[in-house]
């Protein structure tokens, strides 16, 4: 996973996930995109830690932790905050990433 910067927030494009490091359920839902990322052999997602992004987290109404926001467009799609299984990101993925599956 891409640690987030100031100039990948204003990407058209992306897929966000946000934790906080203490976060139980948050090392999960990581370990459901690490395993995402290394059967594709890519970093697909980029990471923020919501503690240190407070203007973020209140501006995008991002509720709870573990997030995976999509932002497609400029505009947010979609932000899931049960991450359920692999498969269920892997829907995601399919509607928002579909060139992966080529």
């Amino acid at each position: 996973m891409q640690q987030i910067t100031e100039e990948t927030l204003n990407q058209e494009r992306m897929l966000l996930y946000i934790y906080t490091p203490f976060c139980g359920t948050c090392s999960v839902a990581r370990a459901m995109l690490e395993k995402i990322e290394s059967v594709h052999g890519e970093d697909l997602f980029y990471e923020m830690n919501a503690s240190l992004h407070p203007d973020f987290m209140q501006e995008n109404m991002v509720e709870s932790v573990p997030c995976l926001l999509i932002k497609e467009g400029n505009q947010i799609k979609e932000k899931i905050y049960a991450f359920q299984s692999t498969g269920n990101i892997y829907s995601y993925l399919m509607k928002y990433k579909p060139e992966l599956f080529v």
